[in-house]
């Protein structure tokens, strides 16, 4: 740790003696008791109302007037004292329950938000100076440079996913003869081992599948010799910059045993594909990599996470492999490291990318593997027990395993409100303008702050939307782990699948819908309650209160349930909007130069020339300049029309599809730069949590079109009768609203005639040969 800038706190006679050690430790001294003060000392009502907002205001207005991390600093430990005031408060003055059951939903309450500001003052340590590593380049001559292995680990993916993460790999600029790629297959599958025969990598297979993943990678480390080990999964595709921005920091770090990268996607995840009135938001892993993984860094703390990272193999002789005591080997073999004293690193640089988990239900399944994983961590080798590392690895590593635990703490709050409003049962002893006054500027202030650390990588309001969607799934995952941390298996996630017809999934969702039904349920009685008062025994105060609490609640709940809508995935590869030089070559001998509108693995498009050019013509291959070379492939014409003119690669070799692999994922700017997000204030977000959730009264008009009216049309009810019960006549309403009425036919004039084409050219041998 070596937190820079201390030394400019001005220059001078006061700048040296606010510089001073003594100096900084009576402010800090003085700091800490005005902290003390801030959170134990007692207000009334009206006190707490203008302290806590008055906090709030002075903490907005100050914070606009800086953008520096120091100012940060200084919110974050304000915003901590506010919560801690909260928990204080609620600690010493609101566990007093009429019943069992009231004490019973008041103590899994209480425990709740325990749980809550215990995880948001872990998140403040760990990310309050996110570090910017920078590349270091490689040095002395490229016959010295460390020897690399690749491997591509693989169970069930299949070779066409797989042979294009092998050519990127194999295509990377380092020494020929200083890497080498294996696949590491576990399914032991012949054409696997005939593809690495061909595209002249490794093959390496065992006869188990003992751990594993990780017993997959621990079986290859004896059969090969590389310095260091690099990891991708079977579809994460490197660029061929990967070893060249990575490999330096081994050389100047000779202990540094790891270095991770981020793993960009360059597919939606199901947030984001099913979410269609909210454009641009950010993926769950943005947080993760884009913050949480930079502050990591600076605690000497950062996590491997199972692909697009380097490993130095006399680390990991020394933790004897990989870890295969849990289903996440990545995080626990980066906390065997540390234990044995050795550094790790994280570089923000996106030189990789793989597919997101494209359903739910496997979006989930993933998740549930990694919640079991830490939590099989947290009991075997927790973090806060035994020896090698500092304090700040300690919070990090249990910052991230208590993480895992927010699907109870979750359930928790979204139904709450139920226990006063359906059971009436008080579980907050204090009056409902007590709990505002105290509860409302800790969370105002918590959200500002995050919005401020988190802004370019994570909405205010949709980390609910995350954790709702997966909480009732996640409840055995972290709780069984904790009695019994051998159950469970290692469950590899499914990626790269189509989807002909969209679905709602209700299997997923139930347990949300029926939550959403209850809370629908207690907001009637709340507002039967506020009608007519003289039938209840109740206070209106605390009525309002778990009304507008449910309203929240159901608000995150909704939104949740429109990720449930699974589009349509008709798409084989992503499309990727990127721009290169083209030229058309038509069958006639004919040559257009124009760029790419997009580009995929699969096909391209280009902006649509002049009819006249294209009459009578197909365009048999194109050439795609990238890389500073010249790349041809032989194409198929599809068609015409808003998305340009439209090509399908044909049948090609392994050579060529190497060459398409360079040119579409293996370029060192493939990817978009890191900091290009924009930020989103916490109000915008809210408005877009709104839209999103009354999307779901409005799904028709996001529908797929015109591709997704075509298979309206075609699959006619059956579709329907799996959806929701009232879609069906929305749709048909819908259809009928958009067809046209029938009028009287006018009259068309006839298309003027077009002069007779020269007849083509015969092509020339040179342009045919050059794609033979």
């Amino acid at each position: 740790m070596n937190i820079k800038g201390a030394s400019d706190l001005g220059e001078g006679l006061f700048g040296r003696v606010v510089a001073s050690a003594p100096a900084r430790y009576a402010i800090f001294a003085l700091a800490a008791v005005v902290v003390v003060l801030a959170v134990v000392v007692p207000l009334d009502t009206n006190g707490q109302l203008i302290f806590g907002l008055g906090v709030f205001a002075i903490s907005a207005a100050i914070g606009q007037l800086s953008d520096s991390r120091k100012m940060t600093i200084g919110l974050v430990v304000v915003s901590t004292a506010l919560s801690t005031r909260y928990i204080w408060w609620r600690t010493t003055q609101t566990l007093h329950f009429d019943n069992p059951l009231a004490a019973g939903l008041g103590i899994g309450l209480y425990l709740a938000e325990l749980y809550a500001w215990l995880i948001l003052v872990l998140g403040y340590v760990q990310c309050i100076w996110p570090l910017d590593r920078k590349v270091r380049e490689i040095t002395g001559p490229p016959e010295t440079w460390p020897t690399v292995d690749i491997y591509i680990p693989t169970y069930n993916e299949s070779l066409e996913l797989v042979q294009d993460t092998v050519f990127a790999a194999m295509d990377q600029d380092y020494p020929a003869d200083r890497f080498k790629v294996y696949i590491l297959d576990d399914g032991r599958r012949p054409e696997f081992e005939e593809f690495a025969r061909k595209a002249g990598c490794g093959y390496i297979t065992r006869t188990d599948n003992k751990h594993a993943k990780a017993g997959n990678l621990n079986n290859a480390i004896p059969q090969t010799t590389g310095e260091l080990l690099c990891i991708f999964d079977a579809d994460h595709v490197a660029t061929r910059a990967f070893l060249q921005l990575t490999v330096g920091w081994f050389q100047a770090d000779p202990k540094l045993a790891l270095m991770q990268t981020p793993h960009y996607f360059y597919s939606p995840d199901p947030v984001q594909r099913n979410i269609r009135a909210v454009k641009d938001i950010p993926g769950e892993g943005d947080l993760f990599y884009g913050v949480v993984q930079k502050g990591n860094d600076f605690w000497n703390a950062t996590f491997f996470c199972g692909s697009c990272a380097i490993i130095r193999r006399s680390a990991l002789e020394e933790t004897n492999g990989f870890a295969g005591e849990t289903v996440t080997e990545d995080a626990h073999t980066a906390l065997k490291l540390q234990r044995m004293g050795w550094n790790t690193a994280y570089l923000n640089t996106r030189l990789s990318a793989g597919l997101a988990t494209e359903r739910l239900a496997l979006h989930i399944g993933q998740r549930a593997r990694w919640a079991r994983g830490m939590t099989q961590i947290f009991r075997i080798d927790n973090p806060m027990l035994g020896p090698g590392l500092t304090l700040g690895q300690r919070l990090c590593y249990l910052n991230a395993m208590l993480h895992f635990q927010f699907p109870l703490p979750r359930i928790v709050f979204l139904t709450s409100p139920l226990a006063y409003l359906i059971f009436e049962q008080n579980i907050i002893a204090a009056a409902a303008w007590t709990i505002v006054t105290y509860a409302i500027p800790h969370l105002l202030l918590s959200v500002l702050v995050n919005e401020r650390i988190q802004g370019k990588y994570r909405r205010a309001f949709w980390g609910e939307v995350y954790e709702s969607l997966i909480s009732f799934h996640l409840v055995g995952p972290t709780i069984l782990p904790l009695f019994d941390p051998k159950k469970g298996k290692f469950n590899v996630t499914d990626k790269g699948g189509l989807l002909e017809e969209g679905y709602f999934d209700f299997k997923v969702l139930l347990p949300l819908l029926i939550t959403t039904g209850l809370l629908f349920g207690a907001i009637g009685s709340g507002i039967a309650k506020l009608l007519l008062p003289q039938y209840f025994d109740v206070q209106l105060g605390t009525v309002m209160l778990n009304v507008g609490w449910s309203s929240f609640s159901l608000l995150i709940l909704i939104t949740a349930i429109a990720v449930g809508r699974e589009t349509r995935q008709v798409r084989k590869h992503e499309h990727l909007g990127v721009v290169l030089p083209t030229r058309l070559y038509f069958d006639d001998g004919h040559v257009l130069s124009t760029e790419t509108m997009n580009i995929s693995m699969g096909g391209m498009a280009v902006p649509a020339p002049d009819d006249d050019v294209i009459e009578g013509r197909t365009v048999t291959h194109v050439e795609v300049f990238a890389a500073e070379k010249t790349f041809g492939f032989p194409v198929k014409m599809l068609g015409s029309g808003k998305g340009g003119l439209r090509f399908m690669f044909t049948e090609m070799t392994l050579e060529s599809r190497r060459q398409l692999v360079r040119v579409v994922m293996g370029r060192a700017d493939a990817w978009p730069l890191i900091d290009d997000h924009v930020s989103w204030s916490a109000w915008q977000s809210f408005t877009d949590l709104m839209r999103a959730s009354l999307s779901i009264l409005f799904w028709w008009r996001h529908r797929d079109t015109p591709r997704a009216s075509a298979a309206y049309n075609r699959v006619g009810p059956r579709r329907w009768r799996r959806s929701w019960p009232w879609a069906w006549a929305l749709a048909c309403w819908d259809r009928a609203r958009a067809t046209p009425r029938r009028r009287a036919p006018r009259a068309v004039p006839p298309p003027p005639r077009r002069p007779r084409p020269t007849p083509p050219p015969s092509p020339s041998p040179a342009a045919s040969a050059r794609f033979r």
